[in-house]
């Protein structure tokens, strides 16, 4: 008999589940520990980037909130909203800054929504980790998204 999906997301060695285009289904939840779990369920190099930016957006912001909603990693500030948030693609990861187009330079990736920006993260691609750090920190002083 096949395993019922509850069982089956209930048990010690049950691997998330790879939504469309491999991102990761992980719960809902606040803190620290989501976001690391959704960033060790990321497929292949994207993990190993995952933990870089984490790490980076970390360093940048001490005193950083996290939380996994929709399947996707937030970074914020408490009582100011969130700032960034992460997202597998099948090809590359996407980071998104909710106030983007006030940030300098502008991140080059426009989005359906006016002032969100993205950056996107492709395999064997060098991060501009000075920029992105630069980026993240004037994104945690500007007003946040609240969802």
């Amino acid at each position: 008999m096949a395993k019922t999906k509850s069982k089956a997301a209930g048990s010690a060695d049950a691997k998330p589940v790879l939504l469309s285009g491999g991102n990761p289904q992980i719960a809902k939840g606040y803190g620290d520990a989501p976001v690391q779990a959704y960033i060790a369920a990321m497929p292949g190099w994207k993990s190993e980037v995952g933990r870089r930016l984490d790490q980076l957006i970390m360093q940048a912001v001490p005193g950083v909130q996290k939380a996994v909603k929709w399947n996707s990693p937030f970074y914020g500030m408490e009582g100011e909203g969130w700032f960034l948030g992460i997202h597998c693609f099948a090809r590359y990861i996407k980071v998104a800054f909710f106030r983007g187009l006030s940030l300098k330079p502008v991140p080059p990736v426009e989005s359906k929504s006016k002032d969100t920006r993205y950056f996107h993260i492709h395999e064997n691609e060098p991060i501009d980790e000075a920029q992105f750090v630069s980026w993240v920190k004037q994104a945690s002083r500007l007003p946040g998204e609240r969802m």
